[in-house]
This record gives C-alpha cells, structure tokens and sequence, in this order.
C-alpha cells in the first residue's frame, strides 16, 4: 500500500525533506508504470487492429494480391512484396512488442502528468505558466509530423521497392516493418519539435529572435535537405509536403521569439516580478578619501603591556 507522498501541510514553496521527495518520486512512478501496465494489456487485445492499421497503407501501395508462383508464371513486370513472419516465436514476441509500444504511448497523459505533477512544485509562477504552454503546443505538433510520416509511408515503400531486380522475389519481415515505420514516425514528429525548441532556446534567453531570424537562409536549406533525405520519393510534391509545414512553423517561431524579446525589454523596464529577486549591482564603487581615526588611549592596567600598531601585544 502506498503512502501518501505529503500527509502534512503543504508548504507554499513546494519545500520538502529528502526523504519526502523520495516518496513521492516513488509513488509518481508507480502511478505512471501502473497506468502503462493497465492500457498495454487492454492493447493487448486489439493488437491485431493495430498492425492493420499500420502495414495496410503499405500494403495497398507494393502489396502482392496474387501469391509467389501465380507472378512467376505470369510475364508481368510489376514489382510487388509480401509481409512475412518468421520464426516460432516471433507471432507472440510482436504481439508483446505492439502492445508495449501502443501501452506506452496511449498511457503518455497519465505519466506525463505524473512527472508534471512531481516537477511543478519547485516551479515558479510563471515558469509553470510556460510549462503549460510547451506541453500543449509539443504534443500536437509531435502528432501533426506523426500524420505526415503515415501519409508519406506507402510513396515511400513504393520508390524503395523498385529498386529489387527484376526476377527477385521481395519479402517484408514483419517486425522489420514496424521497425521502421516507428523510427519514421518519430523522426518526422520530433522535426515539428524544432520550432518549439527555438522558442525554449528564447524564453530561457540563449538566443534572441533577431539573431534566429538571421539564420534563415541556412535553416530553409537544411530543413529541404532533411525532406529530401526523410522522403526518398522522387515526387518533389511529397518533399515539399513535408518542407513546407517545417518552414512555417520555423517562422512562427522567429515572429514568437521576436515578440517575448520586446516583452522581456518591457518587462526589465518596469522591474522584476514579485516572486522573482532583482539583480544586484556588484560593481565596484570608489568610497572617496579615507578618514584617519586616532586610537583610543589605554586602560591603566594596559598601559606596562608592550602595543603593536595600537593592539595588545597578546593578540
């Protein structure tokens, strides 16, 4: 049974011992594991659901609807795959691996809350003000370049699977596949993070928009190049398909920076806020001519002691 984390008075500064932080670090954690644990095995049951709507966009695009020797006595020139499993045990370790991965990700408010709910109360007013805005602005940018990697999925399979020679039967291991589409769609999703990084590089004061509207020239070349690279289609509409939005948003971004700039000279103007300290001023001041003091005179049983400089020889 788990304890409550904080069975005292709150302190207004989110304050506490060590010891207390470890508790409630522990009881997060198995909140967030508890919660994975529960949705992975309702996902469990729908696995089946959830390659299907993975592999068919693949599928439509280089899938073979004849089988293997129907091509080889055809005189077809056409270049298709099959999605195989091999191994034993490979149905059931997939299984396992879908359901972990969709668990994970279908749990990721519960556990993200659990670690906001941990972090936010050493956090200042508005560095919580922040937080919430990053999170909310992260997360559906995360599934808008997500949306992107499964639309560009099935050209992409399509320009790669020409490349088998002719002749070549092409298999498509099952679990390579889903490797590979997770690794798409994490890639395409953290590139839609790159503008909400450069507004954090901003707000934290690392770079100013001026100095990031400067890279532009460079920052359109290489967000091309990235497209380029992501979608190996040689339709430049898929490229730009996926260009496009990044540049957009790299725009928006410079506009926002550019913005909390002038708010922040605003702001510095006027004075911190009342739960931030102002800076202080550590530089060295000239304290003008110095006043001699002369020494007191001293005590009569002082007097036969031998004085250094004013002091007791004892001292």
């Amino acid at each position: 049974m788990l304890k409550p984390a904080r069975n005292k008075e709150k302190d207004p500064e989110g304050r506490m011992p060590l010891a207390e932080h470890l508790r409630e670090l522990r009881n997060r954690l198995a909140k967030a594991l508890l919660a994975i644990v529960v949705v992975t095995i309702v996902a469990a049951f729908f696995y089946m659901d959830i390659i299907s709507f993975f592999t068919e966009p693949i599928l439509k695009s280089v899938g073979c609807k004849e089988s293997f020797e129907q091509l080889a006595n055809t005189s077809t020139e056409k270049t298709c795959a099959q999605i195989t499993i091999n191994g034993l045990l490979t149905p059931f370790t997939l299984a396992l691996k879908v359901s972990l991965m969709a668990g994970v990700v279908l749990a990721s408010p519960i556990w993200l809350y659990q670690l906001w709910a941990f972090v936010a109360p050493g956090l200042h007013r508005h560095e919580k003000k922040y937080a919430y805005a990053f999170v909310a602005t992260g997360f559906p940018l995360f599934l808008m370049g997500a949306f992107f990697a499964y639309k560009v999925l099935p050209a992409t399979a399509k320009v790669l699977i020409e490349f088998t020679p002719f002749g070549v039967d092409n298999l498509l291991p099952l679990d390579d596949l889903l490797d590979l589409v997770t690794r798409m769609v994490i890639v395409f999703g953290l590139s839609f993070e790159l503008p909400l990084l450069l507004v954090m590089l901003n707000f934290s004061g690392a770079i100013t928009g001026k100095r990031m509207l400067g890279w532009w020239r460079g920052m359109i070349m290489g967000i091309t190049v990235f497209a380029a690279v992501a979608t190996p289609s040689t339709d430049p509409l898929t490229m730009m398909a996926l260009a496009g939005p990044i540049w957009v948003l790299y725009f928006l971004a410079v506009a926002v920076s550019l913005i909390n700039d002038r708010r922040r000279r605003l702001r510095e103007a006027m004075g911190p806020d009342d739960d931030e300290a102002s800076d202080l001023d550590l530089t060295p001041e000239d304290i003008g001519e110095v006043e001699a003091v002369a020494a007191s005179r001293a005590l009569p049983e002082q007097a036969s002691r031998d004085r250094v400089n004013g002091y007791d020889d004892v001292t």
